[in-house]
């Protein structure tokens, strides 16, 4: 069987969020049962020559759009630890040009002429390598181009005749919505796609729609958001159209890669541990005081949040509460960039509080110190369709305190039911919020339960091997 991820990011080439440690990571795991290709965009911050990626032979192509020539070359490496080809597509004017993932301030309409260039490249280049694949994995609207133009361009060609394609839902209020004119540009024949049934969504190309509508099967991140999705509340005006597949929707919850996010031999940390020496964790935790000039206590808890600064992560309940949170007997640590708003809230907080600290910006080393040095982990998201920081953290012996929405609900067995791995609160609300702190806090006085707890959650099994099969199944299920 023939597999091809396509995806805008890649861990460890390029990573935003979330999406590039699915991609980077599931097909290590179904390598030895499937022949698989990654497709991404070889983006200007990708470093070349430290993961030896070279360009083919011969692989300079050019490919029409907008009534404007554009020239794509292939570039190439392994994903490291694996026998898996990662093929990179190059063009000057959409991704090279760029050292982010996904850059502030673009065009609307350039953000989607990049990922309709990238899709359609991704298909010729694949009959160019003769890769004919059984399932096209898409993720997310930045590829949901492809099971459209499988539907349409490609409906008659032989190559592709045989191909099924899943479309996986990382984020649905993501959804890639612009004018009927990118139509002309993707070089579709409006009679065939631009309908209820296709893309058409409320006089607007929505491409995700187009997705869920021509895709053989939807995967959800998680098997309650794929419940959730289908509501008004959390369908982000994609709900009937779901309702219409639910046939196809499917919930696989995802993982983590146990190889890379392990507090027993992580490099970047100060002390590693493991579940029999959670006490070396503790000198973590002084570190990360120190980093971020903070008093170490260890009579008081840390509380910490990695995450992008946007309205789904839950901010809002953090500057409902702001004024308890200098109050109450904790110290709090922020790591993430995102909203100016919500950027500007964190660092005033921090200028303005003895016990509230936040760095602007991402660093995956600084990220996992915090991982392990801190107590308690915050997601008070509005809705999170899986969440891996969650999973992370309960690696690290670091309990989560969630609203329990989407995969957080899946995930975080909540206090006090027994094997609890964490806390949640249900209203999305400041002041729920608080009051599971205070639980957190309570249990943090009270040694027993907290090890107890950090134990359970350091033992959670949210590996891939848990979800490799699903995988498998549901691929199988199609060819």
């Amino acid at each position: 069987m023939k597999i091809l991820f396509a995806a805008a990011e890649v861990a460890p080439f390029s990573k935003a969020g979330g999406l590039a440690d699915v991609v980077g990571s599931l097909p290590k795991y179904l390598e030895k049962d499937a022949e698989i290709a990654i497709f991404t965009p070889l983006h200007g911050l990708i470093d070349v020559n430290k993961y030896e990626i070279k360009e083919l032979e011969n692989s300079e192509m050019w490919l029409t759009f907008g009534g404007m020539g554009h020239k794509f070359r292939l570039f190439m490496c392994k994903l490291p630890g694996t026998n898996i080809n990662v093929f990179f597509v190059h063009n000057d004017w959409y991704f090279s040009c760029f050292k982010d993932v996904y850059p502030k301030w673009l065009d609307p309409k350039y953000e989607h002429e990049r990922y309709i260039a990238f899709s359609l490249a991704t298909m010729e280049y694949a009959k160019l390598l003769n890769f004919k694949a059984d399932v096209i994995h898409a993720n997310d609207w930045h590829t949901a181009m492809i099971p459209v133009y499988l539907h349409s361009n490609y409906r008659y060609d032989e190559f592709w005749q045989n191909t099924k394609c899943v479309f996986e839902i990382h984020n649905l209020a993501y959804q890639g919505v612009w004018f009927e004119d990118v139509l002309d540009f993707a070089n579709m024949r409006k009679d065939i796609v631009f309908n209820e049934f296709g893309v058409e969504h409320y006089g607007r190309v929505n491409w995700m729609k187009g997705a869920i509508n021509y895709s053989d099967k939807v995967v959800a991140v998680s098997p309650n958001y794929a419940r959730e999705i289908l509501t008004g509340e959390f369908g982000e005006g994609m709900d009937y159209t779901l309702r219409m597949n639910q046939h196809k929707l499917v919930g696989i919850l995802n993982g983590i890669d146990y190889d890379v996010f392990n507090p027993k031999t992580d490099k970047c940390i100060v002390k590693n541990y493991d579940v029999k020496s959670l006490k070396n964790k503790e000198e973590n935790k002084k570190a990360l005081c120190e980093k971020f000039g903070l008093e170490y206590n260890p009579e008081r808890p840390l509380y910490a949040m990695v995450s992008r600064l946007v309205g789904q992560k839950g901010i809002d309940l953090i500057r409902q509460v702001e004024g308890e949170m200098k109050n109450v007997n904790a110290d709090f640590v922020f790591l993430g960039s995102g909203d100016k708003d919500y950027e500007n809230l964190l660092i005033w907080l921090s200028n303005n509080s003895s016990n509230i600290r936040a760095y602007i910006g991402y660093k995956g080393d600084l990220a996992n110190q915090i991982y392990a040095g801190s107590d308690f982990y915050l997601m008070p998201s509005k809705f999170e369709p899986c969440g891996l920081s969650q999973l992370i953290a309960m690696k690290y012996g670091t309990l989560p305190v969630v609203r329990a929405t989407g995969g957080l609900e899946d995930t975080v067995v909540g206090y006090p039911l027994d094997n609890s791995t964490g806390f949640k609160f249900w209203g999305y609300d400041g002041w729920n919020m608080m009051q599971a702190i205070h639980c957190a806090n309570s249990v943090y006085n009270d040694k027993y339960t907290f090890d107890a707890m950090r134990k359970s959650a350091m033992e959670a099994d949210f590996s891939w091997k848990r979800s490799t099969k699903e995988y498998l199944d549901l691929y199988k299920s199609l060819t």
